[in-house]
């Protein structure tokens, strides 16, 4: 049902129904929870919970976002305490559209002058607005809603500023008949007598919405039996609040520990459930790369790079900085955003400088000697069912990584289609087909893999980055342990591990065209930068 329908109801309802007041996301959701069938979206609290009094000092606009985010935590309608409707006619049908977009159901207008003050603070000293003005101010708002069951509730000051009943009956006569769906009438006696009169005078025109903040002590029964449709416990979750931070954060201040107050608290469970994070750790499983699978990472990050001269000296070129994030960093980032967060760092020249939280690391204490081969072995115990493998020194989009985790050979490899012919040193890549723009979702394979193919025989150069399935990484660490048994672990290079491999297993590849940057050189950087 509407939240709009859901909310006419209740006015409507043949017996007393009650809205509970939230002023965010969360007390929202609280008030959803505890059972009650509608939400009273206080003006009062909100502007208290952003820290500003109760006189407009919030503008419309600010008060709209903190309702949309409790009408997107709810399924249950809200009636928002719109003030004076925050200007003239055409300020509050413009709310009224901005409400309907939003998922509110109601609102509720209350017949002073903007800005308001509260009408707890001085009420006989504040004027009332002139009547037809406000009456122009409904018909306005009805007029523009394109919900029929949008609810607008007028809201009677005339007992707060001390008119009396007969102004008061007046008043609610002549907003009911410019279209007010139902009228609130306020008081801040501390007993009912001005409200039961109203009630009987008023005979069931239109539905009667009360707030007894301030005659609380009436039973609900009182009423029930004066025909009253709808009470608003219109502040009590915020105070609640107050007095709960007061104590919580007193308590703290004085004996400089969590552990007064720790079995006091709400556990961090609770907040997590409220937020809803297990939707989605739902939708993550669903929309991520890594949707149904544990993926982890580990990224061969030893060498030195001396071809960058002093920048390298103490620095290992993994932590080369590039817009001010190490190279390392943004490896990490942009698989910690695919949902890839158990990554293991292989280290190895000045390897007390990556210190990269939330990793694990292994070292090679023989980076001088050896080759990536050699430091994925030594990580060969983190090779997984699902593993993504990446050079240390290389910076990409991150869309690549995403064609990466959606392939599911055994072995996945990257390359770029746009060979550089120069004299650094290539892995130059042979494939069983050449790239070419009709290969879309066309499997390609790996043939072999060699840096003293010429650009000219090659299909591509691979970049670094790599995956395995549970398949693919039985078959790695298999070879590895075998050129580890043959002794040639500390030597072999990159390109020959995987054209040993490719005659084993399927080394799936994904064509690319630029869109990354290997960081050798000075020149390197700055191409970096600009990627």
């Amino acid at each position: 049902m509407k939240k709009t329908t859901q909310l006419k109801r209740l006015l409507l309802s043949d017996d007393v129904e009650f809205l509970m007041e939230a002023h965010n996301g969360i007390s929202a959701k609280i008030v959803e929870e505890a059972g009650f069938k509608g939400i009273w979206a206080s003006g009062l609290t909100i502007s208290a919970s952003l820290g500003v009094r109760d006189n407009n000092e919030a503008s419309w606009t600010q008060v709209l976002e903190v309702v949309e985010f409790m009408s997107d935590a709810t399924n249950i309608p809200i009636l928002l305490d719109g003030d004076t409707g925050y200007g003239n006619f055409n300020n509050a049908r413009r709310l009224v559209r901005k409400l309907e977009q939003r998922g509110v159901a109601g609102v509720c207008i209350e017949d002073k002058l903007f800005p308001k003050t509260n009408s707890f603070i001085s009420g006989e000293t504040q004027p009332l607005a002139n009547t037809e003005e406000f009456c122009g101010k409904i018909k306005a708002m009805k007029d523009i809603q394109e919900d029929p069951d949008f609810v607008v509730v007028a809201r009677v000051e005339a007992f707060i500023a001390g008119w009396g009943l007969e102004e008061a009956l007046r008043r609610a006569e002549a907003y009911r008949q410019a279209g007010a769906d139902a009228v609130l009438i306020h008081s801040k006696r501390s007993d009912f007598r001005e409200i039961e009169a109203f009630m009987r005078e008023w005979g069931n025109r239109l539905p009667v919405v009360i707030v007894p903040t301030k005659y609380y002590s009436t039973p609900t029964d009182v009423f029930r039996s004066a025909g009253v449709r709808l009470v608003i416990w219109a502040n009590h979750n915020l105070r609640a609040a107050i007095s709960a931070m007061q104590h919580v954060s007193a308590a703290i201040f004085k004996s400089e520990t969590l552990m007064v107050v720790e079995d006091q608290i709400a556990p961090l469970s609770e907040v997590f459930r409220l937020q809803g994070a297990s939707e989605l750790e739902a939708a993550e499983e669903k929309y991520l790369p890594t949707a149904g699978k544990k993926v982890n990472a580990v990224i061969l990050a030893a060498a030195q790079g001396e071809k960058l001269g002093d920048l390298t000296s103490t620095t290992p070129k993994a932590m080369l900085k590039v817009h001010g994030k190490p190279i390392l960093g943004l490896i990490v980032e942009k698989l910690n955003r695919v949902g890839v967060k158990d990554i293991t760092v292989v280290r190895g020249f000045a390897k007390e400088k990556i210190q990269m939280p939330n990793t694990t690391t292994v070292d090679n204490d023989r980076y001088a000697e050896t080759s990536e081969v050699y430091s994925l072995y030594l990580a060969r115990d983190r090779i997984k069912e699902n593993t993504v493998i990446s050079f240390g020194d290389i910076v990409f989009k991150s869309w690549i990584l995403n064609e990466l985790l959606n392939d599911d050979a055994p072995v996945t490899i990257i390359v770029d289609a746009e060979i550089q012919k120069d004299d650094s040193w290539r892995d130059y890549v042979v494939c069983d087909r050449a790239y070419s723009r009709t290969l879309f979702n066309t499997p390609v394979a790996l043939r072999t893999m060699s840096h003293t193919l010429s650009p000219d025989e090659a299909h591509g150069e691979f970049i670094g980055l790599f995956k395995v399935t549970k398949e693919g990484a039985e078959a790695l660490t298999a070879l590895l342990q075998e050129l580890a048994d043959e002794g040639i672990i500390e030597c072999v290079r990159i390109d020959e591990m995987f054209t040993r491999l490719a005659s084993r297993v399927r080394v799936g590849v994904k064509y690319i065209l630029g869109s990354w940057v290997d960081v050798n050189m000075l020149v390197d950087l700055q191409r970096a930068g600009e990627l």
